[in-house]
């Protein structure tokens, strides 16, 4: 009897213990995944489809180059530099099974390779790139982090005067991408406040809905700073991205109003809302703080850490 019972418990035990300590879930790689200070980013050029192996401190400085003018103060760029490392850091962890961590473009963060600064700057290359090689050694390694886990450090252009609440804007519900003041961007910012015009019928043409001479516009559902999500037009309801992409709008945050026979656009900010504003970094380097201090006002209770 006792040798049925023992062979009943391995056959039972055995298995679980080998499915314990050596069947990994993809949850268990991303925990377990472990920086190096000389990792390497896998860039997929997406003009020619290439995947290009980087050096990490070299793919933040091309980086800084394509997301955040050279002019700004050094703190901001400094600032930014932090925020890359941890996006892009981000993204090794999440694709460590694919051919890729991140395209060069807007769809993830634009880069640009030492070359193409080359050909870019001409007689202006060396003043630029120590620069912004200076932003980059005086923060090397370094990268945000929230319990531990490397953040998602969601950034964009200029805010509406408000960053956004995470989760009005994307899926995810993020701790510490919380809606936060930022009216300074108004002072800094050429894009803060921009107009669009175009005739009504151009207006229905682009939207493909029946020319009408009267245009009605209710907002059914905002964020809570203000950006359209939803909108009704002429009884036909459009996702917010709808408007924006039809007629090139720089954010959501936007009112639509008809002016004799035209449509006239008002549109505040440049970009979805949610972290760091660079216009917001810029205004608050301006007045003395240091990076460290920017990124800790836009990215609410987290920790700078360093690989």
């Amino acid at each position: 009897m006792k040798k049925v019972v023992i062979g009943i418990a391995l056959v039972i035990f055995v298995p679980y213990l080998i499915v314990t300590l050596f069947v990994k879930t993809p949850e268990d790689d991303i925990i377990h995944f472990q920086f190096a200070k000389n990792q390497i980013v896998r860039v997929k050029r997406e003009k020619t489809g290439q995947i290009e192996n980087v050096p990490l401190e070299d793919y933040v400085c091309g980086v800084l180059s394509g997301e955040m003018p050279v002019s700004f103060e050094l703190e901001a760029l400094k600032a930014q530099a932090v925020a890359a490392r941890s996006y892009v850091l981000k993204k090794i962890e999440q694709n460590q099974k694919q051919d890729y961590d991140v395209v060069d473009t807007v769809s993830n963060q634009v880069y640009l390779s030492d070359e193409e600064l080359k050909e870019k700057w001409k007689d202006e290359y060396t003043e630029k790139i120590n620069k912004l090689k200076t932003a980059v050694l005086e923060t090397e390694g370094e990268y945000i982090a929230y319990n531990g886990q490397v953040a998602e450090a969601f950034f964009f252009s200029t805010s509406t005067g408000k960053t956004e609440n995470c989760s009005e804007v994307f899926v995810q519900d993020l701790p510490y991408l919380r809606s936060v003041d930022s009216s300074w961007d108004q002072d800094v910012s050429p894009v803060f406040s921009t107009t669009t015009d175009l005739s009504l019928s151009d207006f229905y043409t682009k939207l493909n809905i029946p020319y009408q001479d009267d245009l009605a516009v209710e907002v059914t559902n905002a964020t809570s700073t203000g950006r359209v999500k939803e909108l009704k037009i002429n009884d036909k309801v459009f996702k917010a991205s709808d408007i924006t992409s039809n007629f090139n709008l720089r954010s959501t945050f936007f009112s639509i109003e008809k002016v004799g026979s035209n449509v006239h656009f008002s549109v505040k900010g440049f970009g979805h809302g949610v972290g760091m504003s660079q216009y917001g970094a810029l205004a608050m380097a301006k007045k003395g703080y240091q990076y460290s201090e920017i990124l800790t006002y836009y990215y609410q209770g987290v920790q700078i850490q360093k690989i």
